[in-house]
């Protein structure tokens, strides 16, 4: 079949209603069975042992005590992401460096990083004598509360700067003109324009941010120290053997606090009046020049490069030195420790790339359902508010309920439903992505389209698609990437499969069977750092190259 055969029989069939029903009716199906129903049934299922935290309560004061923690410092971080990371995404959008490319691309480090390393990466960085420390003869910043936030930061950060980057490519930047054109200075164009036309993706990126924050256990629990937020909590009761209780009790609350929210912020959201009309002409014409533009940019990639990239990437240092010695051998050879290390390299990608694709097929549905109000206002708001819920849920307690849940079909694959636990986990991502992307659109467009007589699917495809293409991209990347550095529920749901995660957790924890050396896992970080920036880099030249053929 042709391209253009095939591109007149999707027409034909998006036509009809009844395969519009049903592609909506599959990915809300998709949605339930497969992203929402598992984590959450595990918890309610044990919800009889939730008893056993109110009949102590002193345990009780410590859960809630760590439940306030966790909004806490999940807000704090979300904030603090927008104002640093928004910048550094302009700055990638709009500069005409040839290397902005490789910067683009560096920012995605810390999310490809598995969880663990990249905590203890952080905590031999600011606490440890062989990092920053040793410059001031004692631990700058010892583990607690302030390592957590420093933590957070750095692995919510490129959430932030991945949608609004997306985002920015995606506008279309004449509305800005147009308001230079008329005499806005371009701060006072980007603040009352620009920013306003992209809050959709704004919300988005915090909300996301915000729940990367609060369900985070494995990295958290490496530079905690006695400090207790609800997953450290969770994971300290475990270890504790207090039962399933503080489990259930905490995970109840992060989630409804979390649910209220997102329903606010997707309800009042629209309705938000940001930025100020208000303008100061003089004072943003002095703060829209070049000397200004430098020095936020120098700031902005000071931030970037020693809070978030020098820490990251830490641990994989001794990389270098690694490839001088006999460990550099022993890895291309497979010998040693290394005997599994290409096949559970290979893994990751391998399910990424599945996991990838499959929450862009069903994915993009939901998206133009929440985004489109597909469904009618009220039940397109629930699944709005709905979506993030596996984002919410603390990893450990994600992991244990998959687990549980998936444990009742035997019959199914491990790869399977090592693909089902990342796919639950990612899915969020690529569908808030892509959400406030159709969202920023105006229905004016379609409604023209429509009325000179075009297809749902040409629609689509010509209309939806290239307004939203950097967006999609930008989905797709934080998918792939998280897919990548999943490891606490990869842990829950299989026995024989590893991936390099969990392969680099092993060897971080020493629980290998073969001891692994500070230089092995520096070069297997290493490793994993270098192919997954490849890929990312290429990709990401690809998509640029064909905008500038266009």
């Amino acid at each position: 079949m042709s391209r253009f055969s095939l591109i007149r029989f999707l027409d034909r069939m998006s036509s009809k209603p009844s395969v519009r029903y049903l592609t909506y009716s599959f990915s809300a199906a998709f949605f339930f069975a497969l992203i929402l129903i598992p984590p959450i049934l595990g918890i309610l299922l044990k919800w009889n042992e939730i008893g056993q935290i109110f009949e102590n309560s002193s345990l009780q004061s410590r859960a809630l005590a760590a439940v306030y923690a966790s909004f806490g410092i999940a807000l704090f971080v979300s904030l603090v992401d927008v104002v640093a990371g928004l910048p550094l995404a302009w700055f990638i959008a709009r500069g005409k460096s040839k290397w902005l490319n490789v910067l683009d691309t560096l920012v995605d480090i810390p999310f490809i990083l598995p969880t663990v390393a990249l905590g203890y990466s952080l905590f031999l960085f600011w606490s440890q004598p062989e990092g920053v420390s040793s410059l001031f003869g004692a631990s700058l910043v010892s583990p607690g509360w302030l390592l957590i936030i420093l933590l957070h930061f750095v692995f919510s950060f490129p959430i932030i700067v991945r949608v609004m980057v997306g985002a920015l490519l995606d506008y279309q930047i004449v509305y800005e003109e147009a308001s230079r054109t008329l005499g806005a200075p371009p701060l006072t164009a980007d603040r009352t324009v620009t920013l306003s036309i992209l809050k959709p993706s704004l919300v988005s990126s915090f909300i996301l941010a915000f729940a990367r924050s609060i369900s985070e256990t494995g990295a958290t629990l490496m530079v905690a120290g006695t400090f207790e937020n609800g997953p450290v909590f969770i994971a300290n009761a475990q270890a504790e053997h207090l039962g399933d209780g503080p489990l259930v009790f905490v995970s109840f609350i992060l989630i409804a606090v979390s649910f209220s929210i997102f329903a606010v912020i997707t309800v009042l959201g629209p309705r938000l009046k940001l930025p100020t009309k208000k303008v100061w002409p003089f004072v943003e014409r002095k703060l829209s020049g070049s000397h200004v533009a430098l020095s936020r940019n120098t700031v902005t990639l000071a931030i970037f490069v020693l809070v978030v990239l020098l820490p990251s990437l830490f641990v994989a240092l001794p990389a270098f030195y690694a490839v001088i010695t006999g460990t550099l051998g022993q890895a291309l050879s497979g010998t040693g420790v290394w005997q599994n290390y290409w096949q559970s390299l290979f893994l990751s990608y391998f399910v990424a790339a599945v996991v990838t694709f499959l929450n862009a097929l069903v994915g993009l549905p939901m998206a133009v359902l929440i985004a489109r109000k597909r469904a009618g206002k009220l039940p397109s708001t629930a699944l709005d508010v709905l979506v993030n819920v596996p984002l919410v849920v603390p990893s450990i307690a994600l992991g244990a309920s998959m687990k549980f849940f998936w444990s009742n079909f035997a019959f199914i694959p491990e790869i399977a439903l090592l693909i089902f636990a990342h796919i639950s986990i990612t899915y969020p991502y690529f569908v808030r992505a892509m959400a406030s992307a159709i969202g920023r659109i105006g229905m004016d467009l379609e409604e023209a389209s429509r009325i000179l007589g075009a297809k749902p699917f040409t629609l689509f495809r010509t209309i939806i698609l290239p307004l939203t293409k950097y967006s999609l991209f930008a989905g797709a990347l934080l998918v792939f990437t998280r897919s990548v550095d999943e490891t606490g529920a990869t842990l829950a749901v299989v026995t024989t499969l590893k991936t390099a995660p969990v392969l680099l957790v092993a060897w971080v924890k020493k629980t290998s069977p073969i001891p692994a050396t500070p230089l092995d896992i520096s070069l297997g970080i290493g490793f994993l750092v270098l192919f997954s920036f490849m890929i990312l880099l290429i990709l990401r030249l690809v998509v640029r190259g064909r905008e500038r053929r266009y």
